[in-house]
């Protein structure tokens, strides 16, 4: 009698990680994603979504590993994890980070550096343009049902980082290339307006040369405010086909970290 109730336990720990791990991923990459990051979103309200979430894919998951998530094997890959799941999350991060520096970039071209607003995600202060250009983000990511895609992505990672495969299936050149594609995307995106700003820049200095007794201050400041907004405006009627490439290009390389 005892050794069949010891075996039960055993079952009932195997079958508890097998609902554990996929939660545990979740939750980590629910926490690093963006939106949900916020802390309007509660860490009860996470859980809570990330319990059912793994409850649901359960049937689409691989084989899991049965052992006792309390061990000390299971405590690894439970880091293990966490690890995979923070990572995902901030991939997609990118994306969002990646249309908040164009804002940023656009806010120093039009003389609006000092227009700042506080960020309640992270406790930092935004660019005025850069918190526009996310919130913009966050829409069309919604819009486009670009939570379902992250989701799908997701339970792509159990496949291709099985979960008890190690830190080994991380491809960590992918992870530091991804991370350097944000400065690279978002210095792309905003160059037409950079350009623009600087051909108006260049134009104010030869007309203070050819009319010293131009007051540069009271004209050139409303131009280049004028000008910038029209900037800002066409960048906003493209964010849409922006967000779209760059939302291929983070689900790419997510994917190619994965490899």
């Amino acid at each position: 009698m005892t050794s069949l109730i010891a075996v039960s336990g055993t079952d009932i720990m195997a079958w508890l990680g097998q609902l554990w791990w996929p939660f545990v991923r979740l939750s980590a990459f629910l926490w690093a994603m963006p939106v949900f990051d916020n802390p309007a979103v509660t860490p009860r309200s996470r859980i809570i979504l990330a319990f059912f979430l793994s409850f649901l894919l359960l049937s689409q998951l691989p084989a899991l590993p049965r052992l006792d998530p309390f061990s000390l094997d299971g405590a690894v890959i439970t880091l293990e994890q966490v690890l995979f799941g923070v990572i995902m999350g901030l991939a997609l991060k990118m994306l969002f980070e990646v249309m908040a520096q164009v804002g940023l970039i656009l806010s120093m071209q039009m003389g609006l550096s000092m227009a700042m607003v506080m960020d309640p995600s992270s406790g930092n202060q935004m660019s005025l343009l850069g918190n526009l250009f996310w919130l913009m983000t966050a829409l069309l990511f919604f819009a486009t049902n670009g939570h379902l895609v992250a989701l799908q992505v997701l339970v792509e990672s159990f496949h291709l980082w099985p979960i008890g495969e190690g830190l080994y299936a991380l491809n960590l050149m992918g992870i530091i290339k991804l991370f350097g594609w944000i400065f690279a995307s978002a210095l792309l995106v905003s160059l037409p307006a950079v350009v623009a700003m600087l051909l108006v820049n260049m134009t104010f200095g030869v007309a203070s040369r050819a009319a010293p007794s131009l007051n540069l201050f009271v004209l050139g400041f409303p131009m280049a405010l004028l000008l910038g907004f029209v900037c800002v405006f066409l960048t906003l009627a493209q964010t849409a086909n922006l967000f779209s490439g760059l939302a291929f290009e983070v689900l790419t390389s997510m994917r190619a970290v994965m490899r």
